[in-house]
């Protein structure tokens, strides 16, 4: 578990460091095709602010997203305590507690570190689940930010936003640099600049189109891969808190007869629910946030005969 742990803060610093080896690159190659060191220094420098409000608001972005809302101990006790007491077991700190308005039967986590971490419920999954199903459930999510998933997935994220940002930048520029003028004296100018920046706007269409990739299809896709192997761990770890894997393999069973798609649901975001937010079938198994229930349910069984 500690070498999960571990692992995960050097993907924090591989996944940032990657992150602006390439914004720096795209930004000296646009001070250079436009002879303009501030061209690139002032992307540069907005997209290290983007980076930074994205890592320390994406939190209660993401919640935002799902339509959740804050409790506290009067309002929701039940889910409440159930928190409390496994924060309280495994010396962490509180996290904020929200119930998510929607009668699919889910649950997330979400957060940079222990300490500013939030953590999720569906009305669904209140409404079905037991005391100690729901226990088993919110264990798994706790697991996420012990293990410092959550930091993880929300730096990804936050990196895919920036990348929707570099791709909007780029059309604009394009836009406003071989967009239709009116009037003769305009038109000449733009026919001007429409041969001298030819070259910049070729290459900022590559760039928006492989930023647009990334934020839209590979990003998400990364996302899910490392969130899927991510998972088979908090199961563990959640049982782990528990001593009761049974919980969890209950919960995932009412969960894979009752399912249903989220009424409310990102595909930045899947990889933070407790399961796959979105409808089944044979290409959402393969673009997946989450592996197989019946997978996970195996998995939980085999670890409920070897330790317990």
């Amino acid at each position: 578990m500690y070498n999960a742990i571990a692992r995960n803060k050097r993907n924090t610093v591989i996944i940032i460091s990657l992150f602006v080896a390439f914004f720096t690159a795209v930004s000296a190659s646009l001070s250079w095709l436009t002879g303009n060191i501030w061209v690139g220094v002032s992307l540069l420098g907005f997209i290290c602010v983007f980076t930074l409000v994205q890592y320390f608001a994406a939190a209660r972005w993401a919640i935002g997203l799902a339509g959740g809302v804050r409790i506290d101990k009067e309002t929701h006790p039940r889910l409440w305590r159930t928190v409390e007491n496994l924060a309280i077991s495994e010396g962490m700190p509180m996290p904020k507690v929200y119930i998510i308005p929607d009668d699919s039967i889910n649950a997330m986590a979400i957060g940079r570190d222990p300490w500013h971490a939030h953590v999720g419920a569906t009305e669904g999954l209140l409404k079905i689940t037991e005391k100690y199903e729901l226990e088993g459930v919110m264990a798994h999510e706790m697991a996420h930010i012990k293990n410092y998933d959550t930091r993880v997935k929300l730096i990804v994220f936050g990196l895919v936003g920036a990348f929707s940002a570099l791709a909007q930048f780029c059309w604009l520029f394009i836009f406003g640099i071989f967009g239709s003028s009116r009037g003769g004296r305009q038109r000449n100018r733009g026919a001007f600049l429409t041969i001298l920046m030819f070259p910049l706007g070729f290459v900022l269409f590559f760039i928006g189109v492989i930023a647009w990739l990334i934020s839209a299809i590979i990003g998400p896709l990364v996302m899910n891969g490392v969130s899927r192997q991510r998972e088979y761990l908090a199961d563990a770890t959640g049982a782990l808190m528990t001593r009761h894997p049974e919980a969890l393999m209950s919960a995932l069973n009412k969960m894979e007869l009752f399912s249903q798609a989220a009424a409310r649901k990102n595909i930045a975001t899947a990889g933070m629910y407790f399961t796959n937010p979105f409808r089944r079938g044979l290409f959402a198994r393969l673009f997946s946030s989450h592996p197989a229930t019946d997978d996970r349910i195996d998995r939980l069984a085999e670890m409920a005969q070897d330790f317990f």
